[in-house]
């Protein structure tokens, strides 16, 4: 067999010891997921057409929203119908719809520049699959080997416990953190996930709140914006989804972050550090972390 990008045979990877806070795609906050049973290509831009899928994942690409191919793990229908899912995270603006069309043709329809903006494209009221929430596992093998070797077991131990939440996704960026689970609508990414660690996550996101341990960060906040969250998080001990947001973020490699928590405000001095290479020279994207310097409750003193 043909191995992909970052085999799983490099020392050190996917083993949970890598710091992977603040590593959450900071390109993404409208979504378009696609049901498609595969194969699917290493860039889902690259879905052969002319196709509805292949016409509506590049259009997507186009208008800034992040398309994402899903499929069922284990079995898979054939398709049509195809189920599609809408989702956008900003701020308290977190919002999941979903319809199941009939016709692939149907996504031609949608108003992507919409989705982009924050609005309705047009899937809702429909039938099919329940508007969220969703979980993601990424198993996408033709981008990254490690992704399907970790993803798929991980998909499935997924599927056994939350059935129909469940779908197996293309690429959600940071192969070296296979396995990967992205909780929508808000885009919590979580990685080097075994199943204890996937469950335990993903049974706290269905209560809303979030688990620190393997989660990567919220997507479509820069990096230190992420980084500054999680510290404020580990430090309150506030878990819920919508209890600690980040107000503003300044600095180039030292980052200074205001962050709200409750009726609590805090700066966050952060810096962003190198890691040595994880995965080999294949697998890397993404090697700063984040440490944090000082975590200063505003008009008191400092606390750490």
């Amino acid at each position: 067999m043909t191995r992909g990008k970052g085999c799983g045979h490099c020392p050190g990877s996917h083993t949970g010891e890598r710091a992977c806070l603040a590593s959450a795609t900071v390109k993404a906050r409208s979504w378009l997921l696609v049901e498609h049973p595969g194969p699917w290509p290493e860039n889902v831009t690259d879905l052969p057409g002319p196709d509805p899928v292949a016409d509506a994942v590049r259009a997507a690409k186009k208008a800034g929203v992040r398309p994402q191919l899903i499929r069922r793990p284990g079995r898979r229908r054939a398709t049509p119908p195809v189920q599609v899912y809408a989702a956008f995270s900003r701020g308290a603006e977190v919002w999941m719809e979903g319809r199941e069309l009939a016709d692939p043709a149907e996504l031609a329809a949608l108003d992507l520049a919409a989705l982009a903006a924050g609005r309705s494209p047009g899937l809702s009221p429909g039938t099919g699959e329940p508007a969220g929430p969703v979980l993601l596992a990424c198993t996408h093998g033709r981008h990254n080997a490690c992704c399907a070797r970790t993803g798929a077991p991980l998909a499935r131990a997924l599927a056994a416990r939350f059935e129909r939440l469940v779908w197996e996704t293309t690429h959600v960026g940071g192969d070296r953190f296979a396995a990967n689970m992205v909780c929508l609508p808000h885009g919590l990414y979580y990685g080097d996930l075994g199943e204890t660690e996937a469950l335990t996550a993903a049974d706290a996101y269905l209560r809303g709140e979030v688990v620190l341990d393997r989660l990567r960060g919220r997507a479509g906040l820069p990096e230190p914006a992420q980084a500054a969250e999680h510290f404020v998080r580990a430090h309150t001990g506030l878990l819920g989804v919508d209890e600690v947001s980040v107000e503003s973020v300044t600095g180039t490699t030292r980052y200074e972050a205001v962050v709200a928590a409750r009726q609590s405000r805090y700066r966050v001095a952060l810096e962003a550090v190198q890691q040595s290479d994880p995965c080999g020279p294949d697998c890397g994207e993404n090697l700063r972390t984040h440490v944090v310097r000082e975590l200063t409750l505003l008009n008191e003193a400092a606390l750490v």
